[in-house]
């Protein structure tokens, strides 16, 4: 079945606003209005607030509760708890055509605690940051986690880690995205819909940046103290350009990508210089004859490859997945059982290196330490062309110590907001450039009879991540080692052990580019994560294309 990306939730409450949405309030702002509105916050439906009046910053009260929550676990039973403080801001600044369709803003604060009796879970929460709440809220973990094990009883066994008793890390960024006006960020958004607008045949034009800045304080009862700050930012732009007679309308979008880093990142896209290039591509589409289904070789750019890795390899290496104790949003995997795979299957040729991370820049899971405390490392997946590791936490590294001989945790440890228990989620999992300083037209020269595809689009997977169907935005027929002519309607099908086996050439480090989502989905009650992945361009043979008009 075809998966959709979910948004990310914006505020306090456990279910989904739907941030697709172009518009909030359908009002036309004019200059006025709009300072006015994103000044004062004022104008009902359309700016939100949902913080707590004291939820300004990490203080010393926050800490002292945080100690409070594990002393009070302890007392009543817990064998280890870890706790954390979240607050989380969001922002989002929306534009349709000429005018600003969509100003919001959220901010929300709480605390948790998760605790361990008797190698079972327990988890409490609450927003009201008083001692006598966060009392009841520890004593009501370690009840959960007793009834749990009394009613199930669990064996889990924490991996060993260090302590980090004074801890900081934030996000590597030069302008706080927050300081950044909505004026300045509308102005900038409008200005590139106008510079769209005028390409051949282009009639509609929306442009958004998405925000967020998480103040994650972790505490653990084995000592540790971590503050960190997370910035991450979601820019986009979709343009639709229609035929001449009204029958037909194509669209560019998937043009940039998410990133964690701040403001500076949106600074360096050059929107407005880019628009017109994006709104070429949309209207070129309109007359881009269908793609002739069959055998083709295939290239791929990183901002439609990273997608395919992301659906292929980074769900089926997540180990809960792949022992079956996680379904939700993404199916199993195909790599089970951990005895008969890893080590042992083959997923790519022999110089095919994937690697697991929370370290790179700019990545949305890059990340200081994650909500257990594990400091943020790098390993291999895939070495060689063989998997050899999945994604793990402190109570599953021993589930699969025997095969890999590694004890420790992979640091995937991650709760989406203050509300939510810490579990397995997906850190950034990335294919490594070849050795060579391979260039995008060295892979095109490489190529007789190819298509180049550019931008994320449309997909479909199943339940263990096996067979894939994956199309995109742009569709460039090669021909003789060059660039021919625009193509449409394109995807490619096949199984992802056979897919990946047939990668024949990769770009260098000059080709690494790094794609991302924001949103996704995992769990019941759903949690939502950003997660980046890079590649460089890559050269499939003998690929299955087929059309999708």
């Amino acid at each position: 079945m075809a998966l959709r990306p979910l948004p990310i939730p914006v505020n306090h409450r456990p279910s989904v606003s739907n941030l697709g949405s172009p518009i909030h309030d359908s009002r036309q702002f004019s200059r006025r209005n709009f300072i006015k509105l994103a000044g004062a916050g004022a104008a009902a439906g359309t700016v939100v607030s949902a913080a707590p009046a004291a939820a300004q910053s990490m203080t010393s009260s926050e800490r002292a509760l945080l100690l409070l929550a594990i002393d009070v676990a302890r007392d009543a039973g817990a064998h280890y708890s870890d706790g954390r403080v979240i607050r989380t801001q969001f922002e989002a600044v929306g534009a349709r055509e000429l005018r600003v369709s969509r100003v919001q803003s959220t901010d929300s604060f709480g605390i948790n605690i998760r605790v361990l009796v008797g190698g079972s879970w327990g988890f409490s929460a609450t927003q009201v940051l008083t001692r006598e709440a966060v009392t009841k809220m520890a004593r009501d973990a370690v009840a959960i986690a007793t009834a749990n094990n009394a009613v199930a009883p669990s064996t889990a066994v924490l991996a060993p880690v260090d302590v980090y008793p004074n801890a900081s890390w934030v996000t590597p960024h030069s302008i706080d995205p927050f300081t950044v006006s909505f004026e300045d960020k509308a102005a900038l958004l409008l200005k590139a819909n106008e510079e769209a607008l005028r390409g051949s045949n282009v009639r509609y034009a929306a442009s958004n940046i998405l925000c967020v800045k998480e103040e994650r304080l972790v505490a653990t009862s084995e000592g540790s103290f971590i503050d960190q700050t997370f910035y991450r930012i979601n820019p986009s732009m979709n343009i639709t350009a229609i035929s001449d007679d009204g029958n037909d309308f194509q669209t560019r979008g998937a043009v940039v990508e998410p990133a964690g880093r701040g403001y500076e990142y949106i600074l360096g896209l050059d929107l407005v210089g880019n628009a017109p290039k994006w709104a070429e591509e949309a209207a070129l589409k309109l007359e881009a004859p269908s793609v002739e289904p069959g055998k083709w070789d295939l290239i791929l750019h990183p901002s439609n490859l990273w997608l395919t890795i992301h659906e292929s390899i980074g769900h089926p290496t997540e180990l809960d997945r792949a022992l079956g104790y996680e379904a939700n949003y993404a199916g199993t995997s195909f790599l089970h059982p951990p005895e008969e795979t890893l080590g042992q299957t083959r997923v790519g040729p022999d110089f095919m290196q994937f690697v697991g991370n929370r370290t790179e820049f700019g990545g949305c899971a890059t990340t200081g330490w994650d909500d257990e405390g594990v400091p943020a490392e790098e390993w291999p997946i895939i070495e060689d062309g063989i998997f050899v590791d999945y994604q793990t936490t402190r109570d599953q590294a021993e589930w699969i110590s025997a095969q890999t001989g590694i004890t420790r945790s992979h640091g995937c440890a991650y709760g989406q907001n203050w509300e939510s228990m810490p579990f397995q989620r997906m850190p950034n999992v990335s294919l490594m450039p070849g050795k060579e300083d391979i260039s995008e037209e060295d892979v095109i020269a490489a190529t007789d009879h190819g298509i180049f595809i550019e931008g994320r689009g449309s997909y479909s997977i199943d339940q263990q991540r096996y067979n894939i169907q994956f199309a995109g935005q742009v569709f460039w027929e090669i021909k003789n080692g060059k660039k021919h002519r625009m193509l449409r309607d394109a995807a490619y099908v096949g199984r992802t052990p056979e897919f990946w086996n047939s990668l024949d050439v990769i770009g260098g480090d000059s080709t690494y580019f790094l794609g991302a989502s924001f949103s996704d989905a995992k769990g019941q009650p759903i949690q939502v994560n950003a997660v980046s992945h890079g590649c460089p361009v890559s050269l499939f043979r003998d690929i299955d294309i087929i059309n999708t008009a």
